[in-house]
């Protein structure tokens, strides 16, 4: 029998490990004996925890209002992209138990009558707090929104009844966001629209 063939192989894989061994060692270094001790130079104490301010009228300071508004321009967006295609169950955190009813009740409607909201959100143009007050420990903050919308409505055999697929339409809204300034939960709801 000829072993030839096997000492080969042998030799191909020596080769091969050996090659892969100086890649790696190129790719990962090798010890010089100037080494960081890892285990001096990471903090071995947990980070400070940070205190979470309750905010209420007194301290919805600059800093807060600016944290509230980029919150505000996220949920105005998830909701109405959400409202439109009739999907509550995204939104249903963010929405007060009042205006949750009002948009399920106006989405059977739509749905009872066969129509299809067709809604592209392009942007917001502006969002500006209006005014902020705080009655019984409810704080609320009522915002103007300028945005850029594409929407239309359509009947069952895709027809348009209102609106336009081509347009791009400036929309004005005022929405009133509340928070319980005792809970613990971050949260804002949606509390009122207006339009």
């Amino acid at each position: 029998m000829n072993y030839s063939f096997e000492y080969i192989d042998i030799i191909l894989l020596a080769m091969i490990a050996g090659f892969i061994f100086l890649r790696l060692r190129g790719i990962l270094g090798r010890k010089t004996g100037f080494e960081e001790n890892i285990s001096t130079s990471i903090p071995h104490e947990a980070p400070p925890k940070t205190v979470d301010k309750k905010i209420n009228a007194e301290n919805f300071d600059e800093n807060a209002k600016k944290e509230f508004l980029n919150g505000a321009k996220i949920a105005y967006e998830t909701i109405i992209t959400d409202f439109a295609k009739g999907d509550l169950k995204k939104i249903k955190s963010l929405l007060d138990n009042k205006i949750f009813d009002q948009f399920k009740n106006s989405i059977k409607e739509r749905e009872t009558k066969g129509l299809i909201s067709d809604t592209t959100f392009i942007g917001i143009n502006s969002a500006e707090i209006k005014e902020h007050k705080e009655t019984n420990n409810i704080l609320e903050v009522t915002v103007d929104f300028v945005s850029e919308i594409i929407s239309c409505v359509r009947n069952k055999e895709k027809k348009i009844v209102s609106g336009n697929p081509e347009k791009i339409k400036k929309v004005h809204d005022t929405w009133k966001f509340c928070r319980d300034t005792r809970s613990s939960n971050p949260n804002w709801f949606l509390k009122e629209t207006q339009v």
